[in-house]
């Protein structure tokens, strides 16, 4: 499971040297290899964080603005939410409340981030895996074909080492590619209003609008599986 980050920082400027753009990328680029200049404005246009300006309209970020998006972007990350889930829940921490960590979304990890790499022999010793199964997942087009591996492949290959186990082999899962890419198929064509504007957090939006949407696919999803387990145990 996903840690749970610190708690997030009040809205007060905090005391210490104020940052430029710049130089909030430069602390939080390492942890968050995804953050743009244009994610940061998005982040302030949804009222995420609301950096002080100088007199020529320079954004300048305070320690705590930084801490602050740096919650927002590990929720985010490891919780998946959405950001008016998360404006949500620092509303209700600035309100004096102490909420429950919202964590009811998906926790699937961010497409862009940055990961460990694992060679086959890695990936082969750390899921448990047989050569025969990984090369199975590779030809359903449940794994990539690479030569090193990320973390989602090895959490992949642990799941069809499990399924193995109940007689499920990656052949009967090659619909899932297919299910998939009709999903996918969907966020596209939700995204083209947004994609086609030429604003600067344009792409931001697209990034956030993509997950809501995959959130909101899943939790179909899930309900779903779900109601047809309810009909197995009746």
């Amino acid at each position: 499971m996903p840690s749970r980050p610190a708690a997030a920082p009040a809205r007060e400027p905090g005391k210490g040297a104020l940052l430029s753009i710049g130089q909030v990328l430069a602390k939080l680029s390492p942890e968050f290899p995804d953050l743009t200049p244009s994610k940061l404005r998005f982040l302030e246009e949804q009222q995420l964080v609301a950096p002080d300006r100088t007199e020529s309209g320079y954004r300048k970020f305070s320690p705590r603005d930084v801490d602050r998006l740096r919650f927002v972007l590990t929720l985010q990350r490891d919780h998946y939410l959405p950001l008016k889930v998360i404006r949500s829940h620092l509303a209700e921490l600035e309100a004096g409340r102490m909420p429950a960590l919202p964590l009811g979304s998906v926790p699937l990890p961010s497409m862009l981030a940055t990961e460990r790499r694992l060679s086959r022999e890695e990936l082969l010793h750390e899921s448990g895996a047989s050569a025969g199964l990984l090369n199975d997942a590779v030809s359903a087009s449940l794994v990539p074909a690479a030569e090193t591996f990320g973390e989602d492949a090895l959490a992949v290959v642990r799941a069809l080492v499990e399924l193995q186990r109940s007689g499920i082999e990656p052949r009967h899962l090659r619909g899932f590619r297919a299910a998939a890419e009709r999903e996918l198929g969907l966020i596209e064509s939700a995204l083209v209003p947004v994609s086609r504007r030429n604003d600067p957090s344009s792409r931001a939006k697209a990034a956030e609008l993509a997950r809501e949407i995959a959130g909101q696919l899943e939790i179909v999803r899930s309900s779903l599986i779900r109601s047809a387990l309810g009909r197995l145990q009746s």
